[in-house]
This record gives structure tokens, C-alpha cells and sequence, in this order.
């Protein structure tokens, strides 16, 4: 059968777990988000987006959109739980497991046909089993390799299930217009088009030495691969690595520190409260940024003093990101946590231990309240006008 990979998306993941929790949001224009001209939308419900609200939007501009949408203020602890809830199930249902967010999964099925002989209905019944148990929907994508599951589960959202059959490859991706081919960005498709360039096929006319020496060595190799269904080696990762990492990818480019500051802000909460529910204490703190050129810079850390809580997590980010950001359009931002070892709790014999063992604590208070459904904002969180 070859090789059969399995990517699981939650379905605008924040807004599908608020209305979860508050069902008197169902079917109405929800966005998560702090209103004000510093801060940018987290997510929002398909309701919303039918006015043209997308992730990473300003919220000034948003609410222009939408002008009665619902605005609520992220509670990551929460979240964190409820992808906990199914990441496991996912993780149970077979081995090649592979997180990428706190929304986003890879199952490697290869070499499992004789558990699941048909890709399709293994996918449907991982679907009904995460909607049973945790009342939420995902869309699946189904194919031979990660970049184009990726792709296919973004193909009918949401509840949706994609399988491009082996030897479709290149006629499932002539289906999406150019601008919906990851890892595509706003400078990479203006390039693309000044040299009349406007779909996949135009592309695969196209030698790879003549992509190249358009667009250099590595947005031209990935160009050449991706057009073809080839993965362009973006997802690559061990399953059981000794890491947490989260990512977002922005559709267009963003440009903005404070929306930059924003991310990293909710991705620093995400990791650490994933390390705490793992029973997990990390060493180093890293970031990753993706430009529009396909350009990728990763930068990481490792304090003297370690880290105990996300505002330490995210003061770490921050630097990096300011260090390493130069201003271009980002494509993609990720937070990632290394060196993790077991524990619960700071080292006594630390310097500052009392101030980390208090802010740990504090930390942990908090995601016991967030899920007894108590609503509880850091005051980092508020508007900063």
C-alpha cells in the first residue's frame, strides 16, 4: 500500500471549545481575542470568517468586519486540556504519532494494513471516536506523505475527511489555487506571478535549475517538490522526540512585532501548560520563523536559572524573536521546548526558588480554575493602550 499518513486538524480549535463550554455561542460570530490596536485575533468561529475575519488579523480591523461578533479572551489552560483529551486518543490509535500544535497531528499508518486495510474508514472511525469523547470535530487528510495530508485536511473544512489516492498527487494539487499551497507565502506568489507563474502545472514546466536560479536554492527545490506532491521535507520529526513545539501559519505574511509578541505570547502559554500536564520541566526555550521567501531561522536558549512557568517561556521567545526578526513578512512562528525532564515543581535549592515555586503555583491554580470553566485573565493579557 505504501506509505499512508494521516494529518488531524481541530476545527477552528478556540472558538469550537468556547462554544463548547458556552453553548449560547453556537452559530454566532465568535472571536478570540482582546479588542484593542495592539492585538490580534487568536482564531474565530467559521460564522466570523464568512465576514472576512481571519487568525492574526488586527482586531480594530476585525471588529470592522464584524462589528457584533463575540470577542472573549483566550484561556489557553483550557485548551491545552482539551487537546491533551485528543491528542491522546489520536496518540492511541496508532503509533506513528507526531504533534505539531495544539490543534494539528500526523499519524504515520504505514506498514498497518492489516489493522487498517482501508485508510478511508480507519479515518472515519478516528473522527466519530474524537467527536464522541470530547464533542469536537476535526477534518482529516489522508495521503502518502505529510505536506500533502496537510494540504487534503484543509480541503473540506470543517468536519471534513480528504484521501488523495497514490498516483493523484499532482491532480489534487492542480485542485488548490496556488496561493493554498503550503509554505507559499505573499513574497514567494508575488514572485511567482511578476514571471506569469500562476498555478502548480506552470511550475512543474518549469527544470529545477531554472527554479533555482529564479528563485534560489531552497524556495526553487521546494517549488520543484512541492508542485509534484513531494514532500519538501517541512514536517520532518520523530514522533517520541524529547521536545514540546507549537506553530502557526499566517495567510498573508505578517509584518507586525505586536502581532508577532501576540502569538508568542499565547504559544508560550500553550507549551508550558502542556509541559505541566506531562508532568514535564524544560531546559532551553527556542523559537522558529518561516519568511515568505521560505527562509527559515530557528534561534533557541538555555537560562542559567530554568523555566518554571510561560511568562518564562515567553520572555525568553521574546527576546529571540526580537533578536532574530528583521522585519519581513513571517510565514510561519513556533515556540519550542527542549531538554525536558520530569518534574512538577522548582528545585528548592535554586536561586529565586520562593519566587518560582510561587508563579508555578499560581500557574497551575489557574489552569485547575480555567477547567471548572472559571474565566480568569493574566493581567499581561489585557489591553496594553
Amino acid at each position: 500500500m505504501g506509505s499512508v499518513f494521516f494529518h488531524i486538524d481541530l476545527d477552528a480549535f478556540f472558538a469550537s471549545v468556547e462554544m463548547l463550554d458556552h453553548p449560547e455561542y453556537r452559530g454566532k460570530p465568535l472571536i478570540i481575542g482582546t479588542p484593542g490596536p495592539r492585538h490580534v485575533a487568536s482564531t474565530c468561529s467559521y460564522e466570523a470568517r464568512k465576514y472576512g475575519v481571519r487568525s492574526a488579523m488586527p482586531m480594530t480591523t476585525a471588529l470592522k468586519l464584524c462589528p457584533d461578533a463575540i470577542c472573549v479572551h483566550g484561556r489557553m489552560e483550557r485548551y491545552a486540556e482539551k487537546s491533551s483529551e485528543v491528542m491522546s486518543l489520536i496518540r492511541d490509535f496508532a503509533p506513528g504519532f507526531l504533534q505539531v500544535s495544539v490543534d494539528e497531528a500526523f499519524l504515520d499508518l504505514t506498514g498497518m494494513e492489516r489493522i487498517y486495510p482501508l485508510p478511508g474508514k480507519a479515518a472515519r472511525l478516528l473522527k466519530e471516536s474524537i467527536m464522541e469523547k470530547t464533542g469536537l470535530t476535526v477534518s482529516i487528510g489522508v495521503a502518502p506523505s505529510r505536506y500533502l495530508a496537510k494540504l487534503a485536511s484543509d480541503y473540506r473544512k470543517p468536519d471534513g475527511l480528504t484521501i488523495i489516492p497514490r498516483g493523484k498527487e499532482e491532480v489534487f494539487i492542480d485542485s488548490i489555487p496556488l496561493r493554498k499551497l503550503w509554505g507559499i507565502g505573499d513574497s514567494m506568489l508575488r514572485s511567482l506571478e511578476r514571471r506569469g507563474i500562476h498555478s502548480a502545472a506552470e511550475i512543474r514546466s518549469i527544470s529545477m535549475d531554472s527554479l533555482v536560479r529564479m528563485f534560489g536554492q531552497s524556495s526553487g527545490t521546494f517549488l520543484f517538490n512541492a508542485s509534484r506532491g513531494i514532500d519538501p521535507g517541512i514536517y520532518q520529526g520523530e514522533a517520541k522526540s524529547r521536545s514540546i513545539s507549537t506553530e502557526t501559519t499566517f495567510y498573508p505574511d505578517v509584518f507586525s512585532i505586536d502581532a508577532l509578541e501576540s502569538y508568542i505570547l499565547e504559544m508560550s502559554e500553550e507549551v508550558m501548560f502542556r509541559a505541566m500536564e506531562e508532568k514535564k520541566i524544560p531546559r532551553t526555550v527556542g523559537i522558529k520563523l518561516r519568511y515568505g521567501d521560505f527562509t527559515t531561522i530557528s534561534a533557541q536558549t538555555t537560562p542559567p536559572n530554568g523555566i518554571y512557568s510561560s511568562s518564562d517561556v515567553y520572555q525568553i521567545a521574546r527576546q529571540l524573536l526580537h533578536s532574530k526578526y528583521k522585519g519581513q513578512g513571517v510565514r510561519l512562528i513556533g515556540v519550542v521546548l527542549q531538554g525536558l525532564y520530569d518534574g512538577s515543581e522548582p528545585a528548592q535549592t535554586e536561586f529565586f526558588a520562593e519566587k518560582e515555586i510561587k508563579e508555578r503555583t499560581l500557574e497551575k491554580t489557574i489552569m485547575g480554575l480555567s477547567k471548572k470553566g472559571s474565566r480568569l485573565i493574566r493581567a499581561r493579557n489585557l489591553n496594553k493602550e
